[in-house]
This record gives C-alpha cells, structure tokens and sequence, in this order.
C-alpha cells in the first residue's frame, strides 16, 4: 500500500452506529422487499443500494435522527487532519441525510463532502467525485467500509479498502475478500497511516541505497556517459536509465 494522503469515510457503519429499520421500510415501499429486518444497518443500506438506489429523504433522515456517532470518531478525525490527512464523506446517502448527520452527529469539517445528490449517482460514484475533486491518485487514498459490497466498490475505482471491523465473525468472512487493511477502532486509523507511511520511506531508502551505492544505477551511468564520451557520442541521461532498467528487469 502506497502512502495515504485521503481517507474516504461512508458514515453508515463507519462513523456511527444507525438503526437498520429505516432502510429496511425503503426496500420495502420502494421495491415491495418484505424479508426479516437485519440486525446490521449497513447490510440494510448497501442490499438497498444494489436493489437499484432509489431512496425516500425522509426515511434517510429518520435513520440519522437514530444514529449513534462512535466515540472514537471525532478524536481520530481531528488527529489525523493534524497529520496532514485529507477527510472526505463520499456516501450514497441524500445530501440531506448527510448534512443532518454532519450537523447532528458528527461536527468535523470535512475537506468534502460528497453524496449521492452531487455525486451524480450511488455507490462507486461518491468515491469517484471526492478523488477527482481533489486531485487525488486512488493509490494515495482510502475507503472505510463494513461491508462485502464496501470492498467491493473500492475495487472498482482503485482505492485501498480498509475494513472496519465491527462484528467478530462477520470480519473473519470478510477478510477473505483480502482488503487493504482492517481495524477494531477508528483510534487504531492514525497508526495504521503512520505505518503505511513508515514502509514506504523504508522502501524508498532501499531504492536511493541501490540506485546510488557501489554498484548502483548512479555509478553505472556515469561509466556509460564517460564511456561514450571517450568515443565521441552523447546520449540523453533518460535513455541511460531506460536501458538500465530494461537490464534490471
């Protein structure tokens, strides 16, 4: 995993712990879904999200209006801004469940807040929108998720998935899908980052020692240059490191 330079969080089962009622009662009115309420709200969000995403604000709200936000959630949010970290919201959620939410429970200040209204669509699209409207490389991000479907759509724009592990034996399930990560508390999110961090300024050392020791790239080039020098040829540095590291390879 690459150094991670934005975390995309989708409030449902990551922030807070919502009642599953409400959006059981939209799969229900919407799509005449009558199957035993799931204990677990994200499971109720995200089977309602791939029976089509068609929502009622209403309901949306009135599951915010039973959200509990996480007590480590705003702690860990303000040390990782402290870190540098860019924060998101990218959620199929209505804007309107996302600024009752924002307003109710969790009073961060976010670096962007996107949702299925001006995002344009429902799952993949938030995360999509937050990353190109920061300028940010899916390689340097990450999304949050408690969910198989969570995983999933991470997959598909390219973001590293971190797995918030709220249920024991459901997070063993998901761990075969083999996410980038996985965490118990969004205390352990910062040292997890710091970590990542911490590889690949190993990683990047290693390079600079290979590349400029005894041996190294750097001492091959300027053996080529004084080589072909001698003949009377010049060539450009980048085609000398081309052909170095087709040799590498």
């Amino acid at each position: 995993m690459q150094t991670i330079s934005g975390i995309l969080f989708e409030p449902v089962g990551c922030l807070a712990e919502f009642p599953p009622e409400p959006f059981h009662e939209i799969a229900v009115q919407l799509y005449r879904k009558r199957r035993k309420v799931s204990r677990s709200a994200s499971r109720s969000y995200w089977h309602l999200l791939n029976l089509g995403g068609e929502t009622i604000e209403a309901l949306e709200v009135q599951a915010v209006d039973g959200a509990v936000i996480y007590d480590d959630v705003l702690p860990a949010l303000a040390e990782l801004k402290a870190m540098g970290v860019k924060l998101f919201i990218a959620s199929s959620l209505s804007n309107a469940a996302i600024t009752r939410f924002l307003e109710r429970c969790c009073p961060h200040q976010f670096d962007g807040v996107w949702s299925r209204d001006n995002a344009g669509g429902i799952k993949a699209k938030p995360l999509a929108r937050a990353i190109r409207g920061a300028s940010l490389r899916p390689e340097n991000s990450m999304f949050l998720t408690d969910t198989a479907e969570g995983l999933k759509v991470a997959d598909s724009v390219g973001v590293n998935s971190v797995l918030m592990m709220n249920d024991p034996d459901e997070s063993r399930r998901l761990a075969m899908l083999n996410p980038g990560g996985g965490i118990v508390s969004l205390h352990e999110l910062p040292d997890f980052i710091r970590l990542v961090h911490a590889q690949n300024e190993s990683a990047w050392d290693e390079d600079l020692m290979r590349d400029f020791g005894p041996g190294g790239r750097a001492e091959w080039l300027v053996n080529e240059i004084q080589k072909e020098v001698g003949e009377g040829q010049a060539r450009p540095l980048e085609e000398g490191f081309a052909k170095r590291r087709r040799s590498d390879s």
